[in-house]
Formats: C-alpha cells, sequence, structure tokens
C-alpha cells in the first residue's frame, strides 16, 4: 500500500512538471489581444474612404485647395496631424471637421486606427 501511494505521489509530481512555464516563458510571451479590438488592420480604401466620402467631400472635393479625394491627400493630413485633431474637436468647437458637427465616434476610431495601423492604402 505505501508503495502504491508513493508511486502516485511520484507520478503526480512529474505529471504536473511537464508543462511548466519558467518565469523567462513567461516574460517572453505574446500579450493576449483584447478581444474587444478589431485584429484587421484598417486600410484607406476599405475603411476609410467610404467615411471621407460621406463626411468631408462635400467642401474637401477636387480642385479645392485642401482636398480631400486621393489617398495621397487624406495620409498627408493624417501625418501632418490636422485632420486626426480637427474630427476629434467636440461640436461647437471652433475649427472642428465637419463643419456641421462631430462625425460618429465610430468613424473617428476608425481613422485613428487606421493611422495606428500604418496608414495602408489596400
Amino acid at each position: 500500500m505505501k508503495k502504491l501511494l508513493a508511486l502516485s505521489i511520484l507520478l503526480a509530481v512529474f505529471a504536473s512538471c511537464g508543462d511548466a512555464d519558467t518565469y523567462e516563458d513567461i516574460e517572453n510571451k505574446s500579450e493576449v489581444p483584447d478581444p474587444g479590438t478589431d485584429p484587421v488592420a484598417m486600410t484607406y480604401t476599405k475603411n476609410v474612404k467610404p467615411i471621407i466620402d460621406a463626411n468631408c467631400i462635400g467642401c474637401h472635393r477636387a480642385g479645392s485647395s485642401r482636398a480631400l479625394t486621393t489617398y495621397a491627400q487624406v495620409k498627408a493630413s493624417v501625418e501632418s496631424g490636422a485632420l486626426l485633431a480637427r474630427i476629434q474637436l467636440q461640436t461647437g468647437q471652433q475649427g472642428i471637421m465637419p463643419q456641421a458637427g462631430r462625425m460618429a465616434q465610430t468613424n473617428i476610431d476608425v481613422i485613428v486606427k487606421w493611422n495606428a495601423d500604418g496608414l495602408k492604402e489596400n
């Protein structure tokens, strides 16, 4: 009986040590993404262009001094900080874009994420 108990304890110890992580393993593991975030990178063509077309083209059409009709124009405006700063202002604040009032926060979030994802075109 003692041998069976000793053997059971020994087997339990070996079984529990097989998959144990070392401190180094734990430190080197990549961060688990937040399940509430979309792991897919935003692109200009798929995600941003429809927002710009719906909210900005009325004033920022081709030929205007601050046109936002091409990928290069929108990218340059984001990189300069102008577009991100102005779309994040609150309704009533001077300089808000669109001038008619703040666009939906989900649209702002898409443009911010597109910037964070590297301003990909397609």
